[in-house]
């Protein structure tokens, strides 16, 4: 059996299907961003937060159920959602947990497993992405902001924030971003830098205005994301494609090499988390760990998601992030395949 043979018309067809499938999402992302950028307040977006970092953290993994996304388009959600005033650490909480603490995505998993006690496999994937999202806003909210964010993203926070990303205000956050007045833009004065929500009122005051702002914001952040993930369509396709699904099999019998191989998959893969369990389904002889493991991973990590990530956060933090993620997901599902088979 050939190991990796690549034919350019299943390419094609495995290409576009995955860009296909991201891209409406991805679309929906953006718009969203740029309806934030234009409808909601600065001040709005804290106001709704407990001021303990814990709490917070708890409710920001929970948005997902109200604020469905999947991740294609919480990319350029939380990108907003940072330069409006969210706390960069309940951003990555809300980030890594939305694409499976969805409604659509919970139902979805349970479909997929109707034959294969679906209702634990659903609850374990929750809980898992959850209590991981979870732990990881409460270590970034330890951190500087100028050691995970990148320095582009960082120019556009509030001096305290960049000290303590989990700084609550309730006031608007200023934030040093051009004015479109000619009386302040021709003054050249230090004191041009206005606060957000002075800014918004001032250059969009109409309804229809925000509108043309939201769409115009939307249009530029679905530019900067689409081209990754061609990128990452193209190498998940390859991988698709050219490597038989038969010869990672043989590993099904080992716990450690199973969650690794459907880990590595799932990496690989880069599936929408509406439909990834359905391809986790059908690895029957695999444990229940590794199974987990693929529906876990997948929704926070993958090809596409490694170049997204580089938008907003530092190739340091990404390759931490990357590594803490495959360390305790893979820990915690081998030890539930002991238990659960």
């Amino acid at each position: 059996m050939a190991r990796f043979s690549f034919d350019p018309q299943d390419f094609s067809v495995s290409f576009l299907s995955i860009l296909f499938e991201g891209l409406p999402f991805l679309l929906l992302g953006a718009l969203v961003s740029g309806l934030i950028e234009a409808f909601v307040p600065a001040r709005w977006m804290t106001r709704f937060l407990p001021r303990s970092p814990l709490l917070a953290m708890l409710m920001s993994g929970l948005l997902g159920l109200i604020f469905p996304m999947c991740e294609c388009g919480v990319v350029p959600v939380i990108r907003r959602l940072i330069r409006k005033g969210l706390p960069a650490s309940c951003a990555v909480t809300y980030m890594l947990s939305a694409p499976v603490i969805s409604p659509v995505v919970l139902l979805s998993t349970y479909a997929a497993f109707n034959q294969q006690q679906p209702l634990r496999m659903m609850l374990f994937r929750a809980g898992l992405v959850y209590l991981v999202a979870v732990a990881v806003g409460l270590i970034v909210s330890r951190l500087r902001a100028e050691q995970f964010l990148d320095p582009k993203v960082v120019a556009q926070l509030a001096g305290g924030r960049r000290k303590n990303t989990f700084q609550l205000s309730r006031a608007p956050l200023p934030e040093a971003l051009p004015s479109t007045n000619p009386a302040v833009a021709d003054s050249g004065n230090a004191e041009a830098a206005q606060t957000l929500g002075e800014i918004e009122r001032e250059l969009e005051p109409t309804f229809l205005g925000r509108l043309r702002l939201a769409l115009s914001r939307g249009a530029a952040d679905f530019l900067d994301v689409a081209i990754f993930v061609v990128i990452g369509a193209a190498l998940t396709a390859v991988f698709n494609t050219s490597v038989p699904r038969e010869s990672i099999m043989p590993l099904a019998q080992n716990p450690w090499l199973a969650t690794g191989a459907m880990m590595g998959l799932s990496f690989s893969l880069a599936l929408c988390s509406t439909s990834d369990a359905f391809i986790a389904a059908t690895f029957t002889t695999f444990p229940f760990g590794a199974k987990l493991a693929f529906l876990t991973l997948g929704a926070m990590l993958d090809v596409k998601l490694i170049f997204l990530y580089r938008l907003v956060f530092r190739k340091r933090f990404i390759a931490l992030l990357a590594l803490g993620l495959v360390v305790v997901i893979g820990l915690v599902c081998v030890r539930l395949s002991a238990f659960l088979g």
